[in-house]
């Protein structure tokens, strides 16, 4: 049976510019192009600049009127996400909506960041932590619209409070569970710090669902040199339109949730279908593991720490 076509409408974003983590390839990249095909200029801060160059020569070929351009960001290099803010804030220009969309998951052995964190939650949080902190001023200017990519991991597993950087021990399902609750309290915990300092910024979480995207495909740089089982059987069980989602429907959560007016801060986007795996964006309950505001506090508290980026007092 052909699967049912998917979608959402994005209103018009002329005028709004927008930067999206992750966006060389994947989800991210879908959601670039949508953006810029609604009028948004949009920023892919990335890694590896040949990817880089690709994305935007398949977003120009899509969209060939698109505003669209690299900045360098590396989110396991707290120096990169400084040397960014630095970039933006120098440009000037207030920025509307930001995606935090890149991720990092399950290396299968423990593997470090630039400032020795543990790489997915130095990368997949820590690293996102320090740019909205660095791009603050901006998100203000700008009203921003804070959307944070987390994961169905995220109600799974708990924080590590003891060893958040698993020098003691290391499971990597573990590991990326614990980044993406750390990084959805703070989502969380920046939207109700926004509204107690009057800072402007909306901020909201989504989850793509299950989709076959790159995340648990071969990845030689974090010691993956072939792809999972998990992600062999995700792309037979997608391609036959069983349960889950494809990377076309996986980019739309984050994209409602960005865009869409009745998109509220302090809520939970993501696909509506059978166990939330697939089918269209809509809202969700919260997940347990980040429904606690003391937890949200106390992880804000410990990554200003580790980051050393602080935030206003709200």
């Amino acid at each position: 049976m052909a699967r049912q076509p998917i979608d959402i409408t994005i209103p018009d974003l002329t005028g709004q510019r927008a930067v999206v983590t992750g966006a060389s390839d994947g989800i991210g990249l879908g959601i670039a192009t949508r953006l810029a095909a609604a009028g948004a200029e949009v920023l892919l801060p990335v890694r590896n600049p040949r990817k880089g160059a690709a994305a935007l020569a398949t977003i120009r070929e899509q969209q060939p009127d698109a505003d669209v351009s690299l900045r360098d960001l590396d989110l396991s290099s707290l120096e990169s996400v400084a040397a960014l803010g630095e970039t933006l804030r120098a440009e000037g220009a207030p920025i509307h909506l930001l995606i935090n969309n890149a991720g990092v998951m399950t290396p299968p052995d423990r593997q470090s960041t630039a400032d020795g964190f543990e790489l997915q939650f130095g990368t997949n949080h820590l690293g996102h932590f320090a740019l909205v902190g660095q791009l603050l001023p901006l998100l203000r200017a700008g009203r921003a619209r804070v959307t944070s990519q987390i994961s169905v991991s995220a109600n799974q597993g708990a924080i590590n409070w003891d060893d958040l950087n698993w020098e003691r021990s290391y499971r990597g399902n573990a590991a990326y569970s614990q980044s993406k609750i750390a990084f959805g309290l703070f989502g969380l915990e920046l939207d109700r710090r926004s509204r107690a300092g009057d800072w402007g910024i909306t901020s909201n979480l989504s989850h793509p669902g299950v989709a076959p995207t790159n995340l648990l495909a071969a990845r030689p740089e974090v010691g993956r040199d072939r792809d999972t089982l998990g992600v062999r059987l995700i792309r037979v069980l997608s391609a036959r339109g069983i349960l889950l989602g494809t990377v076309e429907t996986a980019k739309l959560p984050a994209l409602y949730a960005a865009t869409a007016p009745d998109a509220a801060g302090g809520k939970f986007y993501g696909p509506s279908g059978l166990g939330h795996l697939g089918g269209p964006p809509a809202e969700q309950k919260l997940y347990s593991r980040l429904q606690s505001t003391e937890d949200a506090r106390r992880i804000w508290q410990v990554s200003e720490e580790l980051t050393k980026v602080p935030f206003p007092a709200s």
